[in-house]
């Protein structure tokens, strides 16, 4: 997601009128990420990004623009909500979407569960009427409302409703509790009929309605969740009936306000949704691109035409690098392309400048596997910058009221010189894989300009600083070095030091002559000192050696994730409480610990060797979502609360990825809590029973690295189907040019071709994989349709995406009759 900025929000009611804004983004109404917040504006910029995998279904994706309220709660402006499938309309286009009003009819999710059962009467006086037995059986995926959810149903049917009993603590209630109702017929009563024939208009117009509440403490009454209408004549058909259906907002009849009333809010989101066979079905597909780096040349090779055909390198850069990483294929085929790309070029000062496919491959490769060198290196200095706030603007003109330039700069260059101390010096830290690459960068373009002495740092120096550092520095929060973007005078003084950053690492010969700003030219002088040039040479130097240290010798801890949560204490004391209480979580490649806040000492240290299985914990447990536990030796375990359910996930992930190698690692494990004397999973009593459900780890060791090599075939599959006219015109241009050797023909240049047979030899097995794997979904997708009833728990009735798919499934069996 790409959230850019709102416009025309509604003025404040107070005398100045503006706002302190902040965007949340939501899986229906669960928050997995929040903004900045930018004050005093009423057409507020945020410019951040988030990505996440979404670890459950959902209904809409929300986003909801508060204005903070230092004394009250914060107060909601409005929303934007898109359905999921809608997403699909706005796939990487930016766009405008008006924000809507927020009440509780707007804010309905979750699904219930239904039975009901029309049965025949006859009454004393011989009259045959109807009952309606109504069944509320459960409810899945509730609303929390002011953090907490304790539900119950109402049902009516022309008359005074009945009601559930409020279940305490959770959003998936289970009921089971039926409601008889009269539907009283005459005694002309037709028994070929379920209804009289003059009464059927009657019946049709009667309709049971159930609607959900959240049992409220506050004076204001209780809280709507949603409800269900469904009208009798259905019953008609079939006198029993049992489905799942999605609760729907109220009708009140009231007309909405004028949608321009609360502005509107600019985003950019971009969704895929992949169905991951089994390994062997990739086989074909994944074998051709695997062979890439071995083909000759390189530009016939399937990895190579993926990049030739997609609209953006980029698309093509992200699965190539993960598979070749993940079957530990990436360097050499990094080695065959750029070494590719630099016999093609004719200038050394323009080597790997342009957007090429080699550039996004090593830009992906140096964001995967360097994000923990990043962490080690700048996280440290980028925080004090951020917490400090040293005034360290240099330009004349924008110099605030009672700044001093002098110092200002002296502020800037101890920052300038302690960033560049800490790159310099971390060349034994740089990983291993981007060493590799960089070595055969350096070798290859030492090879083709012969003639220039520093072609052999500038093919380096143009990645680890250009596209590594330098960009770091100036968005550390799109690098994991900052949750959020930072405030404007934090970013400006990052700004510059990037800029000043950059410069030193390129090495060229006229360094002033690099900045536009005559402020940065005079800032500049102080490092046209030679040591800074000879600091530089010796760090490229030794990242771009083959034979280099090993950098694990030298151990130090790697800070890998950090964060509040809610942990239940572990009953160590004899007589201590087991209570749930908020703690700052940090995780290191070393140990899990948690403190009280933030930089206090820890409360406990559990080393990584005695993590033995990290687990999702089943919500019945203590009534409350997203927990996980980590267990330890002697059964110990730490049940844990994340604050959403992609936090959950990222914490079990990277916590499993962490203590995948310890040698006692548990097969089995309880999914529920050891509570009153008893595991709630198994019933067995005794606290130290081994699992009773089979662990379900499995994730590689290599914490940098997780990656799913079926996942990213499948992504390339995607890829190659979306732009198969593109495959077709190559194949054509291959024969084009094998036949008629003469000038180009115009349409065909725009794809490179050193070989057109080589090239049309695998342009023919890509065409082939593409079009099997194209077979199998499809299959699936009709053995998914034959097996899929509408009205279960996983397609409830109200699934509008569900409704779709069976419209686009008949209308594809009836093109095929």
């Amino acid at each position: 997601l790409s959230l850019g900025e709102a416009k025309n929000l509604p003025t404040y009611p107070g005398p100045n009128k503006m706002r302190d804004c902040y965007c949340t983004v939501n899986l229906d109404q669960e928050e997995v990420f929040r903004t900045k917040i930018v004050e005093k504006s009423l057409c507020p910029f945020y410019g951040e990004d988030f990505y996440c995998e979404i670890p459950r279904t959902f209904r809409h994706l929300s986003f909801y623009i508060f204005d903070r309220d230092v004394f009250r709660r914060d107060s909601i402006i409005g929303k934007v909500a898109i359905q999921k499938e809608d997403l699909q309309k706005y796939h990487n286009r930016d766009t405008w979407f008006q924000l809507q009003h927020v009440d509780a009819d707007s804010e309905v999710q979750g699904k219930v569960h239904l039975e009901l059962r029309l049965s025949e009467v006859i009454t004393d006086t011989g009259v045959v009427c109807h009952k309606l037995a109504t069944r509320v059986l459960e409810c899945q995926g509730l609303p929390i409302v002011n953090g907490q959810c304790d539900p119950y149903a109402t049902v009516t049917l022309a008359g005074p409703s009945r009601q559930t009993k409020v279940k305490k603590k959770t959003n998936n209630p289970h009921f089971d509790e039926v409601f008889y109702f009269e539907v009283t017929r005459p005694s002309s009563y037709n028994k070929k009929s379920h209804f009289d024939i003059e009464d059927v208009d009657e019946v049709d117009k009667m309709e049971i309605r159930v609607d959900l509440w959240n049992a409220s403490n506050l004076k204001f009454g209780d809280e709507f969740l949603g409800e269900l209408r469904l009208p009798l004549k259905f019953l008609r058909q079939s006198s029993s009936y049992e489905a799942w259906y999605f609760l729907q907002p109220r009708d009140n009849g009231n007309k909405s306000l004028k949608p321009d009333d609360l502005g509107s809010l600019r985003l950019n989101v971009v969704y895929t949704e992949d169905h991951v066979f089994s390994s062997d079905y990739y086989s074909p597909l994944r074998d051709v691109l695997l062979k890439s780096a071995d083909v000759e040349p390189v530009s016939a090779s399937a990895a190579h035409i993926l990049g030739e055909v997609c609209r953006e390198k980029q698309e093509a850069a992200i699965p190539l690098v993960r598979l070749f990483l993940h079957y530990g294929r990436i360097v050499p085929f990094i080695s065959a392309i750029a070494n590719a790309e630099v016999k093609r070029t004719q200038d050394p000062n323009t080597i790997f400048r342009g957007n090429s496919l080699t550039s996004k491959c090593i830009d992906e490769t140096m964001k995967l596997a360097g994000m923990h060198y990043l962490q080690v290196t700048l996280k440290p200095i980028i925080d004090e910058i951020c917490q400090g706030h040293k005034p360290c603007e240099i330009d004349p003109v924008k110099l605030k009221d009672g700044e001093n330039l002098e110092n200002n700069r002296e502020n800037l260059r101890q920052y300038v010189d302690r960033i560049f101390t800490v790159i310099t010096k971390s060349g034994v830290s740089c990983p291993t894989v981007m060493c590799d690459i960089f070595f055969s960068l350096r070798e290859s373009a030492a090879k083709r300009f012969q003639g220039a002495l520093d072609v052999r740092y500038t093919a380096v120096s143009s990645f680890i600083f250009l596209r590594f550092f330098a960009p770091a520095i100036l968005s550390p929060n799109l690098f994991q070095l900052t949750p959020h973007h930072p405030d404007p005078q934090t970013s400006r003084t990052l700004t510059l030091i990037s800029k000043t950053i950059q410069t030193l690492g390129s090495l060229s010969k006229s360094k002033s002559a690099n900045f536009k700003e005559s402020y940065m030219a005079t800032f500049y002088d102080y490092f046209n000192e030679q040591k800074y040039a000879d600091a530089v040479k010796n760090f490229l130097d030794l990242i771009s050696s083959s034979g280099r240290r090993d950098h694990k010798s030298i151990e130090q801890p790697i800070l890998l994730k950090e964060g509040f949560m809610i942990k239940r204490a572990q009953g160590r004391k004899r007589f201590g409480m087991k209570n749930f209480k908020k703690r700052w979580f940090r995780l290191t490649n070393h140990e899990f610990t948690y403190q009280k806040s933030k930089g206090d000492h820890p409360l406990c240290s559990i080393p990584i060797e005695n993590i033995l299985a990290v687990e999702r914990l089943e919500e019945e447990s203590f009534k409350m979502k997203n927990m996980f536990q980590v267990i330890q030796p002697e059964r110990r375990v730490l049940y844990i609360q994340a604050n959403n359910c992609v936090e959950a996930k990222d914490w079990i992930d990277i916590l499993t990825k962490v203590s995948q190698c310890n040698k006692k690692r548990l097969t089995v494990y309880h999914p529920s809590a050891y509570l009153n004397g008893h595991w709630l999973c198994c019933k067995a009593t005794a606290d130290n029973t081994p699992g009773c459900t089979p662990c379900t780890g499995g994730l590689p060791a290599n914490i940098q690295l997780d990656i799913d090599g079926d996942r990213e075939t499948e992504r390339i599959y995607s890829l190659f189907n979306l732009y198969m006219p593109k495959l077709e015109k190559m194949q054509e241009a291959c024969g084009s040019k094998s036949v008629y050797d003469g000038p180009e023909e115009e349409e065909y240049s725009t794809f490179i071709i050193d070989d057109p047979k080589e090239t049309y030899k695998t342009l023919k097995l890509i065409i082939e994989g593409v079009g099997n794997l194209e077979q199998e979904h499809a299959q699936y997708k009709r053995d998914k349709f034959k097996k899929t009833k509408y009205g279960s728990q996983e397609h409830p009735i109200g699934d509008k995406s569900f409704q779709t798919y069976i419209r686009q499934q008949s209308e594809i069996s009836a093109h095929s009759i």
